[in-house]
């Protein structure tokens, strides 16, 4: 049980560090004990013995449209994310039958996370995506003659580059997540190895979060290009599906790893897919046929 309770442990402050990323300013995240992540760094460090407290805290999130603030509130378990987060988002602007909604529709979606995977940053996304209907629903019964405007979607596309992507668990990861949500692009394996996810925003980065924890540290978003639609975003993909993308390496020898992916049969792939503008982003130099 307590080796269990050390590897959840372990994943929290991972997970806490990627929010500290996301919210720098003083203030954004309020922990409710100043002192809870030394003191689970001392009991993952065996220099205390007693099973420290729960990390709690707030985040205060600014919501674009409308223009309001909700505070959400977490409890992490000591063996989340193996066990259910606990989350309660609130907001002055919401009355209380307004409020559960948001809470329940939040819940909801919580609950489709399988055990294992960390869920805050998602919960974060979700808020910012869907909030704004809670609040519109709460305008119009006060308002009845205002029409609420068409919720627009962001449509994200990321472009993630490896220094090499070789095993075979990884790419099994980075398919099965690409498939299980509603994501196209493609992943080439190799040295370099580049990855493209392309969806409604809350997907890619659900994508994007899921496939870089607990461990993956040398991966980086080099770019990423979003547009808003009304639509389901279908007219704005450059690919039809997502799938793994093998290419030739450098003398015939596969997959070795002192051996680099063809890049000029990979830029033929951009250019096919409309994306050739991408591969001096990548890469740093400028793209050239590979003919020439």
């Amino acid at each position: 049980m307590s080796a269990s309770v050390k590897e959840s442990l372990q994943l929290q402050l991972l997970e806490m560090e990627m929010l500290f990323s996301m919210f720098p300013n003083q203030g954004e995240v309020k922990l409710e004990d100043v002192n809870a992540l030394t003191n689970i760094k001392r009991y993952l460090e065996g220099t205390r013995e007693a099973l420290p407290p729960k990390i709690e805290f707030v985040i205060t999130l600014q919501i674009e449209e409308p223009k309001v603030k909700i505070d959400l509130q977490v409890t992490m378990p000591h063996s989340y994310p193996y066990v259910a987060l606990q989350l309660f988002g609130r907001s002055s602007e919401l009355d209380r039958h307004q409020q559960l909604l948001l809470n329940k529709g939040l819940t909801s979606y919580i609950g489709t996370f399988d055990p294992g995977e960390l869920c805050v940053c998602a919960a974060i996304q979700w808020l910012q995506d869907n909030s704004a209907s809670y609040f519109l629903s709460r305008k119009l019964v006060y308002e009845p003659s205002t029409q609420a405007k068409p919720v627009k979607n962001t449509f994200l596309r990321m472009w993630i580059y490896s220094h090499h992507i070789y095993q075979q668990d990884l790419r099994k990861k980075i398919l099965d997540v690409g498939k299980r949500l509603d994501v196209t692009g493609f992943c080439m394996t190799g040295k370099p190895g580049i990855i493209c996810v392309e969806g409604f925003k809350e997907h890619c980065e659900e994508f994007w979060h899921t496939i870089r924890y607990p461990n993956w540290k040398h991966i980086s978003c080099k770019h990423a290009e979003s547009v808003e639609t009304e639509g389901n975003g279908e007219d704005l993909r450059l690919f039809h599906s997502f799938e793994e993308l093998l290419l030739e390496a450098h003398g015939d020898y596969g997959l070795r790893n002192d051996y680099h992916m063809n890049l000029g049969q990979f830029l033929e792939f951009l250019k096919k897919h409309k994306s050739e503008h991408v591969f001096q982003i990548l890469f740093g130099i400028e793209s050239k046929s590979s003919d020439s």
